[in-house]
């Protein structure tokens, strides 16, 4: 009897490995550090609604089919709070411990990038849904894919549009939040500037985190600019227009990125964002038609309203947008062999909902052009490029 309950033990145990192995064979699981609180608790948010419709479409669909297979797609989440260093321990334990076969980035340029590093030691490849600063992708990986547009073709053209536009702009100035994207994407405003002739007039950097702007602003004031960039993300862009109205910050034109892009940043300056500029790589105005499980923008913006109850920002259309862009690559490879993935990532040609992707030899986006928009009478429009535009371009007096 007891050899005879030692040999059914051992079958009980085979038969459960054999299962559990059937399990992880039918599943897709992908690791995302995410910022569910913090600073960048919105942004996180926002991810997550995007990773979570394209993981609902695709599993009532029957999962992934590759190579004869059907995956569900399985997301493990933790929170990294909004600081980079967890970022990266949660990586590597999303590698080492849960078995991910792949990761979507955490929020960002800068956990972006280090997050990379993590990627690479371990062969994994690596999804960034929200990272466009070049210094993320000059380190030679090969695991590193970026879904954004470096971030000159959001500066560029601006600069364009003010140049022909308002002739009498002359005088710029620049205040960036000191973190690798925000800082990055204010060089690239003063660069931008300057090739057009624009005097920059102030270039100041906040820290992470800062509550009160007035001493800032009111330097900047000071240089009487006619261009005012601020660069930071949500929170830091809605203290600043709104100090900025308190002590008169004029100017002919403001250009904050990213904020005004989200209505609830346009809700909580009321007034002071009408004629902002701004520009991101994502708007449910577009249409293109995609080869993914969405099957184009405006099918994606429904189906996001229905779930959500509002039209998704550029932050959730990215979540979902590397979840179908992975889900093509994993058909494509017939597998989810890392190795074959990758090699069909570097292949790019994916036609999505969010824009046509491919990237270039870093392994950023360099397949599409991000609009430009303005807040008039409350709402977005699209001011470029024209043959989307929904308004045209204009300005008034900032206060």
């Amino acid at each position: 009897m007891t050899m005879l309950r030692s040999l059914a033990a051992v079958a009980l145990a085979a038969t459960t490995l054999s299962l559990s192995v059937a399990r992880a064979d039918e599943a897709l699981r992908i690791g995302a550090p995410l910022p569910i609180t913090g600073a960048l608790a919105p942004e996180g948010a926002k991810l997550k609604q995007g990773y979570e419709l394209w993981q609902d479409k695709v599993n009532a669909a029957g999962g992934i089919k590759a190579g004869g297979k059907t995956f569900k797609v399985e997301l493990v989440y933790y929170d990294y709070q909004s600081t980079t260093p967890k970022a990266v321990q949660l990586a590597e334990k999303l590698i080492s411990d849960d078995k991910v076969d792949f990761l979507f980035s955490p929020f960002g340029s800068g956990a972006a990038k280090a997050v990379s590093a993590v990627a690479e030691k371990y062969g994994v490849p690596l999804l960034a849904s929200s990272a466009s600063s070049a210094e993320v992708f000059d380190q030679g990986y090969k695991n590193l894919f970026g879904l954004y547009t470096d971030n000159s073709t959001l500066s560029e053209p601006i600069a364009d549009l003010i140049k022909a536009k308002l002739p009498t702009v002359k005088r710029v100035a620049i205040l960036a939040r000191n973190d690798l994207y925000p800082l990055s994407l204010g060089n690239e405003f003063e660069k931008s500037a300057k090739k057009r002739g624009f005097e920059v007039v102030y270039f100041e950097k906040y820290p992470i985190g800062t509550l009160d702007h007035s001493s800032a602003l009111t330097q900047l004031r000071a240089a009487k600019p006619d261009w005012v960039v601020v660069t930071g993300y949500i929170n830091d862009l809605i203290l600043v227009r709104k100090q900025a109205g308190e002590l008169k910050v004029g100017g002919q034109i403001y250009t904050l990125i990213n904020g005004p892009a989200y209505q609830e940043w346009i809700d909580a300056v009321g007034p002071l964002a009408e004629n902002v500029t701004t520009a991101s790589w994502f708007h449910p105005v577009l249409n293109y038609k995609s080869e993914d499980v969405f099957g184009s923008t405006r099918a994606f913006v429904d189906q996001f309203k229905a779930k959500y109850g509002s039209e998704p920002d550029f932050t959730q259309a990215s979540g979902a947008a590397v979840g179908v862009i992975l889900q093509q690559a994993v058909e494509r490879a017939g597998s989810k062999d890392r190795a074959a993935v990758r090699e069909q990532l570097v292949k790019g040609g994916f036609k999505t909902f969010f824009a046509p992707v491919s990237f270039g030899p870093t392994g950023i986006a360099n397949s599409y052009v991000p609009p430009v928009y303005q807040i008039q009478q409350g709402k977005v429009q699209v001011v470029y490029p024209a043959d989307i535009a929904t308004g045209e371009f204009r300005a008034a007096p900032a206060n």
